[in-house]
Formats: structure tokens, sequence, C-alpha cells
């Protein structure tokens, strides 16, 4: 019998990890450790050769455990398993998501370079593009969804420096509207812009659908960013997040992250491990609570809209499109607009009992928040506005609760929101 080629969700309790090696321990054990002991000085020398890049690997020969801030048998561990969901060549994990995405964005442009941008993309990324890399001489551009490759494409023309163009950094769906970019129409245009000198890279934070549901790399994508804190840690337990992609790009950021210091430490590598084991059952049984969530919400009185990508049909154009082609699942991303404005956004967050008001996503548990005042507060209020997050605007990330009990729980704060507050006299 042919020996079957198993599943990421089966290979998440043992792939890349050897019991024999850390004395039958099934599971592998946290190594809290600054440094690893040589056998002799001869290989310590090896090891540090390949680290250093000082020369080429020989047949089989792997890199040496020299010291924890360049590698950890949890950290490795960890990458070779998150490898497997997106099919990539190599992982590097961080100590957080915007970790991950700013280390990314550091070692991929130069100063003088364009970054063409898709919007919206969530707060913190935001503000990294357009305050932190504009001190580096970094230049910035963002399209909207719904505007075609060509129209992106005469957006970077009229900045003057297509020539300068080096990355397209996409977030789809995009944090918090659930508005979708077409990932192999921006490899395409960042293709016409590659030249035999340099090759214009595409990367991808896939943080929303998480590794599931939607595999950027397989549409062109060079890079896919993760916030591991959201689906892949999914119990609101630990901070990190991962970059993903070829064996040389990924070679080039964990060059840059072992001198930034940024990588995940091994508490954070166990903690995930350990989540990983359960990744499937819970993002399944968190997306078909938000099918029956968002059907709720878009036959209530009290909501104006409903974002969510299970409620897309042929009417919505490009979007149902590139749903239907890139996405695997709805996901578990759930946004309206209450009828009102930011007072009853508030009253309906204020009397949610199971919800629990709080940023963040992709946990175990249901949150609900404000993204005008909470994770976008510091996105200009124009552009906001331009992108549809309004005050009456609430983001919801749906858990493994039953799903009954979510729409009870929403149920009555809808009706407090319709109970007029009593004026004592």
């Amino acid at each position: 019998m042919n020996k079957p080629s198993f599943s990421p969700e089966s290979l998440m309790m043992s792939y890349g990890y050897k019991p024999e090696l850390s004395e039958g321990s099934i599971k592998c054990p946290i190594f809290q450790t600054s440094t690893f002991v040589f056998r002799n000085a001869e290989e310590g020398k090896a090891f540090f050769e390949l680290a250093y890049g000082l020369r080429d690997p020989e047949l089989d020969e792997q890199p040496g455990l020299i010291y924890s801030r360049l590698n950890n048998p949890d950290l490795e561990i960890l990458e070779d398993r998150l490898s497997l969901w997106d099919e990539a060549e190599a992982c590097a994990v961080f100590e957080s998501g915007m970790s991950a995405i700013s280390t990314c964005l550091f070692e991929f442009l130069a100063p003088g370079d364009l970054l063409l941008y898709s919007n919206p993309v969530y707060g913190g990324t935001d503000h990294f593009i357009k305050h932190v890399l504009a001190k580096f001489g970094i230049h910035t551009v963002g399209f909207k969804p719904g505007q075609s490759i060509e129209e992106i494409r005469d957006i970077v023309e009229a900045t003057g420096k297509a020539d300068r163009l080096a990355m397209v950094y996409l977030e789809t769906p995009a944090n918090p509207t659930n508005a979708l970019i077409d990932i192999k129409g921006c490899k395409d245009l960042a293709t016409r812009y590659s030249t035999s000198e340099k090759q214009v890279l595409v990367a991808v934070d896939n943080t929303y659908l998480g590794p599931l549901w939607q595999h950027p790399l397989k549409w062109g994508a060079d890079l896919v960013l993760y916030s591991a804190t959201k689906y892949i840690g999914g119990h609101s337990d630990v901070i990190a997040g991962a970059c993903l992609g070829s064996n040389e790009l990924i070679g080039r950021l964990k060059t840059l992250r072992t001198f930034l210091g940024n990588m995940a430490g091994p508490w954070t590598g166990w903690l995930l491990l350990r989540s990983l084991e359960t990744l499937k059952v819970r993002m399944e049984q968190q997306a078909k609570n938000a099918m029956q969530v968002a059907d709720f919400l878009a036959d209530h009185p009290n909501v104006e809209k409903v974002f969510f990508l299970g409620h897309l049909d042929p009417a919505d154009g490009e979007q149902y499109r590139i749903f239907q082609e890139q996405c695997l699942s709805p996901g578990a991303m759930i946004a309206f607009r209450i009828k009102g404005k930011e007072a009853e956004a508030f009253k309906f967050l204020n009397n949610l009992k199971l919800f629990k008001l709080a940023v963040s996503l992709g946990s175990t548990e249901s949150l609900a928040q404000h993204p005008a005042s909470m994770t976008h507060a510091g996105v200009d209020p124009e552009v906001r506005l331009d992108l549809g997050i309004t005050e009456n605007f609430i983001r919801l990330s749906i858990g493994v609760e039953k799903a009954e009990d979510l729409i009870w729980d929403m149920e009555q704060a809808f009706n407090l929101v319709n109970t007029p507050v009593k004026v004592l006299i």
C-alpha cells in the first residue's frame, strides 16, 4: 500500500517533531533556553558559517541550534507546521503580527521605493505605512476595492515613481469591511513593473481568512502574512505573527529578524503548536456559526446593512467573482451598520452579555467592537468615511459558542437600543 499524502490537520500533532529526541515526550517540550551546547568546536564553526551565509550548505546539511535569537526547536517545528497549510517553502514567526508586517516592509523596501497598498487595512498597518515608512523616504500610494487593474495602474503612473514600484501590499478580505482584492490581478500588475533586475513583490495579509480559507501563494502572492494572534492562536492568550513564502525571501526575512530580535520565544512557539492541533475544527465551527448570525442580522429591522462574504451573490459583480475564485469559505468575520449613529452603536455594544466588547478576532469567544473609534481610530476621518467605516459600523468576530445563544444576545441588545431612556424629574 502506498503511503498517503496526509492532510495538514492530520500532521499538526506530529510533523517536524521526533519524540525520541526528547525522552519520548509525545508533545514537544518547551525549550526554555537562551543558548545551545556544541558537541565540539568544529560543529560550532559549521553552524555559524551557515547562520551568517559564509558558505552554502552541503547536501542534506541543516542549520544547527546556536542561540534562541537565531533558532529554537519550538520555533522551528512551528514554522514547519505552519508552512503546510499554505504549501509554502518556508515560514518565519514573529512576536506579533505588526512585527511580521514591519519587518517584511523594511526588508523589501528601500528609500525612494514606491509601495502600492489596498484600502482599508488594519489600523496599525495603516499608521505604519503612512507615518513610519515616510520617515525612511519610502513613498506610498493606496487604491480601493472595486477599482480595476487598469485604474490601479493609472494610480501608480500618476505618482511619477512607477519605475520604483517595489511591492504591492494587500489585505484581503479587508479589515473591517470584508472587501475583497483580486490577488491574481495584482500579481499581473506587479509582473508588468518587474524587470530582469528587480521583481515587484506581492504581499498579502491573510489574517481574516486564516490559513484554512484562502491561500494567497496559489494566486501568485510572493509573501503571505498573518497575525498569528488571531485564528492560528485562537485562544486570546498569545501575541504572534508569521510570514510565509519561498526559501529565498523568508531567508532574507529571518536574517533581518535575527538583528531586530523580534522572533517569537519558545513559550509562544509552544502555545501556537498547541493551537494548530484544533485550528480546523475551531475555524469550521466559527464559520458555521457566522452564517447563522449573518442571516439573523440581514433580516433584523435595526440593521441597515450587513457585510459578510457568505451573502455575496452574482449581483455583487467583481466582489462575487473574486470570492468564488479565491476563497474557500466566507469565514467568521461580520460587520454591519446599525440603524442610527454612534449612540445606537454604543448602546448595542454596551448591552451585549455573551459577546465580549474587545478588539482582536479569530478566538474561541465572540467579540464585538466599534472600528471607527477603536481599531481604526488612527485612520484619517475622511478616509474612514470614504471606505464606509461610519459611526454606526460594528464589527463582530464569531466564536465557537452555540449560534442560538449568540443570536439571543444580539436580539436582547437590539431591544434595549429601542428602549427609550427614562428621564428622572
